[in-house]
């Protein structure tokens, strides 16, 4: 604009820059953003929890997909603020950044840290209401998205005290308002297990849905550990505890072994999930490494011609869950799974290199078993480096020479490429010749590949599908993953419609999730999602994605004549379809990979592709019914 003046500059009052950019506060408007509401709401019941003032938090998912959040903390101050001359109620529901836990006078420890999370969930709803018990008084006022319809006022008199929220997320705002009862669950649960004594209800009181559950769990971060392992062997009868407190920072660590060789570690910071890590674990690593080799070394089973163990040594096939409680937590990036605080590093590993030294000391037998794990994973390791070596050297990955399979695209800028996975020559086919060949590459596999939950890295890496994936890609994989070197920014998985196409699909997101779960957590995965019908009316035909949409289709036509091809394999469509259903960006609809709750992921990935059957049997049995598009 070349008239650019003081007039052109918006200033949006209370809650309308969250109504404005509602993903700059929550992440996105997907179901992931409207399950956050519930989380934020939650957490501040959990962070009374914290201070020691409540024991009991009630979530109901209402008809109509109402939520309903009540606890028995202390209930959110009413009285006058002497700035304001609000109600403090009113201040914490209407602006941002109004809170109790910048001073550390009402919480010495909290998940929540901007005083943005009510307020945030009361501005993305078309109604919330919110009562009070306090000061022997029952205190409500009720909002519509975010403004007050009067001035807080008493609608009884009670000798409890407690927090009710109920709300309506806005669906101007949301893609959908339906809950899922167990993506919510699962989170509710880990809370329990974090905070020894809470008790949490869960109850879906919609028509049809009816369910409910009730988490408290005494043994805490034990008792979470257990529900870990569970169907594992372990090589010790029970689980190691560790808590201590130091500066101000409580640490609980809870460990085992199993006999599985894969490193299982959970870390949360005031009862946030840290699945990036950070400070907090670097500090029990270090620790933990250090401990098992001076045990090992003091026992002599650890010989002086032998060196040290390595890392991931002391941690293949560990289970442990890392609670830490930092009174001034410093994250890296809004979303909060990364702890950057330098001084909880050594606060860990001081606490943990005491505690597991005087139980490993005190446990001889325990001690002996673990590091003789240890030594078998440090030969395995050794042995496997070689092997890997040769495989490496075998496939060219460190050469760069690109698997002949690969129709390679001809940018070479990172940002702007994508590359299709897809199945089988038929789909490679239409897939080459539909693309665009300046910024998309095709990469077609044959048949499924390897089930890597179920085989080492070695197995893996002798996989011919899975070699050509990682060399296609130029990111290698494991401890020697490099983003910088990724070639393509999308990596598109392409299958077909039909069981055979989900189970390759399920196959691959194993494969990325277990080996270069780098990619997941920088959103570089993706999901394609070719139609399923074709419509033809005629000369007019239409696509429809769904069986919702078929229907909006069908019965547009009314009673006019139409055919309907139903879609199972990409190789059925010619290119010029492939390329405006699913390939061309402007037209396309591409699922992204996310990482909703790593604890979540990791348990159900070891259910449904592991070795373990019952388990399994378990979960198609529960889940049964939920089947959708599954071919007889």
């Amino acid at each position: 604009m070349t008239n650019y003046t003081a007039k052109d500059i918006t200033v949006l009052e209370g809650l309308e820059a969250v109504r404005k950019r509602p993903g700059m506060y929550i992440g996105s408007t997907s179901i992931r953003g409207l399950h956050h509401l519930v989380y934020e709401i939650a957490d501040n019941s959990v962070d009374e929890a914290l201070a020691g003032y409540c024991n009991k938090i009630s979530i109901k998912i209402l008809e109509g997909n109402v939520i309903e959040v009540e606890d028995n903390g202390r209930g959110i101050p009413v009285d006058m603020h002497p700035k304001h001359k609000k109600s403090a109620l009113e201040i914490v529901m209407t602006i941002l950044h109004a809170g109790g836990k910048f001073e550390h006078k009402g919480y010495k420890v909290s998940g929540g840290l901007h005083g943005v999370g009510v307020s945030v969930v009361n501005a993305l709803s078309s109604t919330l209401e919110i009562e009070v018990k306090r000061d022997g008084k029952i205190w409500y006022q009720k909002y519509h998205e975010g403004k007050p319809e009067e001035p807080v006022k008493t609608i009884g008199d009670t000798n409890r005290t407690g927090t009710k929220v109920k709300f309506k997320a806005d669906d101007t705002i949301f893609e959908s308002l339906e809950y899922e009862f167990d993506v919510l669950s699962n989170r509710l649960k880990e809370l329990a297990y974090l905070n020894r004594g809470l008790k949490i209800s869960i109850e879906d009181l919609r028509e049809g849905k009816k369910k409910k559950e009730v988490y408290e769990f005494e043994g805490g971060a034990v008792d979470f550990v257990k529900e870990v392992v569970s169907g594992e062997k372990t090589i010790i009868t029970n689980p190691v505890s560790m808590i201590g407190e130091e500066s101000g920072v409580y640490v609980e660590i809870v460990l085992t072994y199993i006999e599985n060789q894969k490193e299982t570690l959970y870390s949360f910071v005031n009862n946030i999930n840290t699945h990036e890590g950070g400070t907090h674990v670097s500090g029990f690593k270090t620790a933990l490494t250090r401990v098992i080799n001076d045990i090992a070394r003091t026992t002599g089973l650890l010989k002086e011609k032998d060196s040290n163990f390595v890392g991931n040594d002391v941690r293949e096939g560990i289970v442990a869950i890392i609670n830490t409680r930092v009174p001034e937590p410093q994250f890296e990036g809004q979303t909060k799974t990364k702890l950057g605080n330098s001084e909880v590093t050594g606060i860990v590993s001081s606490i943990i290199t005491n505690k597991l030294k005087e139980y490993l000391e005190d446990n001889p037998t325990d001690a002996k078993v673990i590091v003789e794990k240890i030594l078998i994973s440090k030969r395995a390791r050794e042995a496997a480096k070689k092997a890997r070596e040769l495989v490496i050297r075998k496939s060219a990955l460190e050469v760069g020479s690109l698997p002949g399979k690969l129709s390679d695209c001809s940018s070479k800028v990172p940002e702007e490429c994508e590359v299709f996975i897809v199945e089988g020559d038929s789909a490679g086919g239409s897939a080459k010749q539909g693309r665009d060949r300046r910024f998309q590459a095709i990469l077609p596999l044959r048949g499924k590949i390897l089930n890597v939950e179920k085989a080492g890295i070695n197995r893996a890496l002798e996989n011919t599908e899975i070699r050509a994936m990682i060399t296609a890609f130029g990111t290698n994989i494991g401890d020697e993953i490099d983003l910088e070197k990724l070639r393509y920014y999308k990596i598109i998985i392409m299958t077909d419609a039909d069981v055979d196409g989900a189970h390759i699909r399920t196959l691959m997101l194993t494969f990325f999730y277990r080996h270069l779960r780098e990619l997941i957590d920088e959103g570089h995965i993706y999901i394609a999602q070719p139609p399923l019908y074709k419509v033809t009316q005629g000369k007019n035909f239409s696509y429809a994605y769904s069986d919702e949409e078929l229907e909006e289709i069908t019965s547009e036509l009314g009673d006019k004549k139409y055919t309907l091809q139903r879609y199972k394999g990409l190789g059925e469509m010619n290119p010029e379809q492939l390329w405006s259903t699913t390939m061309d960006p402007e037209s396309r609809s591409l699922l992204k990979v996310t990482l909703e709750d790593a604890t979540y992921a990791d348990k159900l990935f070891n259910v449904l592709m592991g070795d373990k059957v019952e388990p399994r049997r378990k979960f198609i049995e529960e889940h049964a019914t939920y089947v959708k598009n599954l071919d007889i």
